[in-house]
Formats: C-alpha cells, structure tokens, sequence
C-alpha cells in the first residue's frame, strides 16, 4: 500500500501534524465530494427523486453489513451514538434493584443515562475488566476502546459472559471502527453503534447501529413518524392508522435521514473496504506501536498496548499544559484525565511521530 499516496486525499495534513484521530477523523476529498454531489443533485432535480435517495441509503446498509459482518437488515441510521443507547436504555423495562454494569473511565455517554436510571432504582457499577458480573445485571454498556487509556477490552468474552447472565450488550465502537476490525457474528453484541466522525472518517451526523433481530423483538422504536409502517414508500397513499412496524432495523428511524452526512459516510466505507480492514487495522496498530515506544524514550509510562489510542504521563508534566503547548507548534493531540492522548490514524507517517518526538524533546 503506498500511504504516503493515500495521505494526499486529506487536505488537513498538508498544514498541520494531526495525531488526534481519537476527537475528530480528517475527512476524504472523495468524501466531501460526495456530499456536494448531493446537494449538486437536489438542484438538478429539484429533489423530485427523493425517494431514491432511501434507495441509495439501502446501499448504504449493505456497506455497512459487509463491514461488520452482519445483515443489511440488521442496520439502522442515527444522529449519535447518544441516540442509539438511548434506545437500548430506555427499552429495557428496568425494575427497581437492578443493575447496569460498565468498565472505570468510560465516556460519559455510557455513564449519564446509566447513572439517571437511579430515579428508577436502577445501579450503575463499575466493574473492573468485566470479569464477572453482579447479580441483577440486566445490561453491560462499554466502549470497544477507551476513550482515555486505549484499553481494548475483551468484547467476546464480556458478551458471552453477560448473555450467559441474561444481560443484555451494547457496545460503542465509535473509537475503533475505521482504526480495528470488528465482527459482529463473532462478537455478538445485542447492539453496536457507531459515529463516523472519528475512525471513520465521516461527516457528523453519520452514525448507523447494529440491533440483532432478537432485540428488535424487545425494544419498541422511541421514534415514530411517517416512515414507522411497512408502506411508507407508498407516499401517495401513506396508512393513516396505527403503524404497521417492519421487521428490519429501519423500524427505528421514523422519519427523513441526515442525507448529506450519510452520503458521505458510503464514500467513507467504500474506501475503507477498498484498502481493506485488515490492512488498515496493521498499519495503525504499527504506528500506534511507534508512537509509545518513542514516548517511552521521553520518559513517558504507556497507559496500554495493542491499542489505536495511545495514552501517555510523566511525572512531571501536565497533559492538558502540554497538548496546549504542542497545539501552538502545529502538532495536534489531546489531553483526557492527566493522559497525553496520541491517536495515529493509517494517513499518518513516520514523519509525523518524528515531528511529535522534536516538539517533545527540543531536539
């Protein structure tokens, strides 16, 4: 793979030296390209063919499900991860005593609604690692990666581990899909979102989630529009009574999608699938991999290994001072929890963990 070729694609990194895929992805011309080409089409049809576009959304999906491994049915479209796990929360008919758990240092989108269910007597838990669960757990929510130490927990395991206890999974691949592979049919996560501004280099606004057929049973959409009945393609003569819901994931979107966003997230995945996943995930491991070793030298300790996200300290410095300091010479990275936060995505270089080394260092 030639990746300096492939760096050329990202406007962005012909200025600066971005290590800070972990907050935003840099977009893809070919990506923005997209993006105008549907606004370029609404003009030129004067948004006459909308009803192709959910065609071109459907497309989408099976993009989606070669991706990840699973059905183009299994795919719906949101604005947010929040959004998502929203859903799954609030589906679930919780009982007073009973308990959701997680992994320490979460992100908050998996603390907030968790921790607000205590007005309903449900428990947020902390456990660490995962390794076992505590009676009355009746779902686990965690990220895939940490967003703060790049921990990478064993997501089959946990899975297995929890429907064994009749809890229900949801996962957030927001910080590694785009950067790791993932397979749905070998995880088997109940859900599993994803927004595409990160890893996947896509636009805000694109997110998809993941819901397994047997879920789908269990939580009734939380959004109901002109798009819930199984007619709704018959625009002229739309069900004017209770909603007839279909089978599929798209169940729970209700109404119009974020078109412009979606559009930019297929180009995104079409490329992803073009370099190929596997490819990918080998080459930001190994810059990933350089990254820490080089921190190493400057006396930094490495949060964890294997990992996309490399979170770094020292004794002596402040990340937030030091990400602020690095900012001002054109390096970007960020700062999470006392870790200087280094997330090298495959259009990085050598060069770049060599500029970060120099601006560390002073030599």
């Amino acid at each position: 793979m030639n990746w300096s070729e492939v760096r050329t694609w990202f406007p962005a990194l012909s200025h600066c030296t971005y290590l800070n895929s972990a907050t935003f992805g840099q977009l893809p011309l070919r990506t923005q390209a997209a993006v105008a080409n549907h606004f370029e089409r609404r003009d030129r049809e004067a948004c006459a063919d909308f009803l192709t576009w959910f065609d071109d959304m459907d497309e989408l999906r099976t993009l989606l499900a070669r991706y990840i491994s699973c059905q183009a049915d299994d795919i719906a479209f949101t604005l947010n991860a929040a959004s998502a796990l929203s859903l799954f929360l609030g589906g679930i008919d919780w009982q007073p005593g009973d308990r959701v758990a997680t992994l320490p240092n979460e992100f908050q989108n998996q603390i907030y609604y968790a921790s607000w269910l205590s007005t309903r007597g449900v428990e947020l838990l902390e456990v660490p690692r995962l390794e076992t669960l505590p009676e009355r757990t009746r779902a686990v929510v965690l990220s895939t990666v940490s967003y703060t130490t790049g921990y990478r927990p064993d997501l089959r395991r946990i899975a297995q581990m929890a429907h064994s206890a009749g809890a229900l999974v949801y996962m957030d691949g927001t910080q590694s899909l785009g950067a790791l592979q993932f397979d749905v049919a070998d995880v088997q996560p109940d859900m599993f979102a994803v927004d595409g501004y990160k890893w996947l280099l896509c636009p805000n606004g694109a997110t998809f989630f993941y819901i397994s057929p047997e879920l789908r049973l269990r939580i009734p959409p939380a959004v109901i529009g002109w798009r819930s009945d199984k007619g709704w393609r018959v625009v002229d003569d739309l069900n004017a009574g209770i909603p007839d819901f279909p089978d599929a994931a798209e169940r729970y979107e209700g109404g119009m999608l974020a078109f412009p966003s979606l559009y930019g997230m297929a180009e995104s995945v079409r490329m992803f699938l073009e370099l190929g996943p596997a490819a990918i995930e080998q080459r930001v491991l190994s810059l990933a991999d350089q990254t820490a070793q080089m921190l190493r030298t400057t006396g930094a300790t490495i949060r964890n290994t294997n990992t996309n996200i490399v979170a770094a300290n020292w004794p002596d410095r402040d990340a937030s001072q030091l990400a602020l300091d690095l900012h001002a010479k054109g390096i970007i990275v960020a700062a999470r929890h006392g870790n200087l936060r280094v997330s090298p995505h495959f259009y990085n270089t050598e060069e770049d963990i060599e500029a970060l080394r120099r601006a560390l260092t002073g030599r």
